[in-house]
């Protein structure tokens, strides 16, 4: 028997009815029964064991931890002010600690500045922490690929930055999908998003939410709000 059991796409009603059927039979094992709302979501953790056989030299040693070396050509700051955009948890790291500039993301991965146009990434490998590198490597690749260039011609700046602007919003096109599955582009440049036949409309001008549904459309909000802050360059002139 399962540990836990979630009942969805239900009426209220007889979702209820059902739930207390399953309490009723079950009640002798250790089962959680959950009910939910449309919209509502649900945390579950799984824990499972890891193991790797190594042979030779490396069996001599013990791996406590991973690290990735990747080119950064952007100011460290910055990239350190897009991920906050993003994660709760961004903490700076005392210099005596990690032997120069450095945070720590989710209390997982750990960012720290090596030589110029370097940094290194540090994270013990489990599912979590493995999602949080993928995000902080597509971020950086982003970034530099952001970082604008110096330019004579006053139509070659025009195109960089028409250029920059469309690969943003494949960007935070393909991220809203990847958070809210059906993402179909609307009239007046809105964008359609729809979940669990509930609709709600994105103005991407104004970042303003339109849905009868008050969860979907604040979800909306935020994760626009948040992707946008994240995607979109940093002025050069801001301090």
């Amino acid at each position: 028997m399962p540990p836990n059991i979630i009942l969805v796409h239900g009426e209220a009603n007889e979702m209820g009815k059902l739930k207390q059927k399953l309490i009723t039979r079950f009640a002798d094992r250790n089962t959680k029964i959950i009910s939910l709302k449309n919209c509502q979501s649900v945390e579950m953790y799984f824990y499972s064991d890891k193991m790797a056989k190594t042979i030779g030299r490396l069996a001599e040693k013990t791996l406590k931890s991973v690290k990735l070396s990747a080119v950064y050509c952007g100011a460290f700051g910055v990239l350190k002010h897009k991920l906050k955009q993003i994660f709760k948890s961004v903490e700076s790291l005392p210099d005596e600690e990690s032997e120069g500039p450095a945070f720590r993301v989710h209390e997982r991965l750990t960012v720290k500045y090596e030589l110029e146009k370097h940094i290194s990434l540090h994270w013990r490998s489990d599912p979590i922490s493995d999602m949080v590198l993928d995000f902080v490597v597509a971020l950086v690749l982003n970034i530099s690929r952001e970082i604008p260039k110096v330019v004579v011609e006053s139509e070659e700046a025009t195109k960089t930055e028409e250029e920059n602007n469309k690969k943003a919003e494949k960007v935070i096109h393909a991220l809203l999908v990847s958070l809210f599955g059906d993402v179909k582009f609307g009239e007046n440049g809105k964008l359609v998003i729809s979940v669990d036949g509930n609709v709600a409309h994105l103005h991407k001008q104004s970042g303003n939410v339109e849905s009868e549904n008050e969860g979907l459309r604040e979800s909306v909000r935020v994760a626009f709000q948040r992707i946008q802050n994240a995607v979109k360059p940093i002025p050069l002139s801001v301090s």
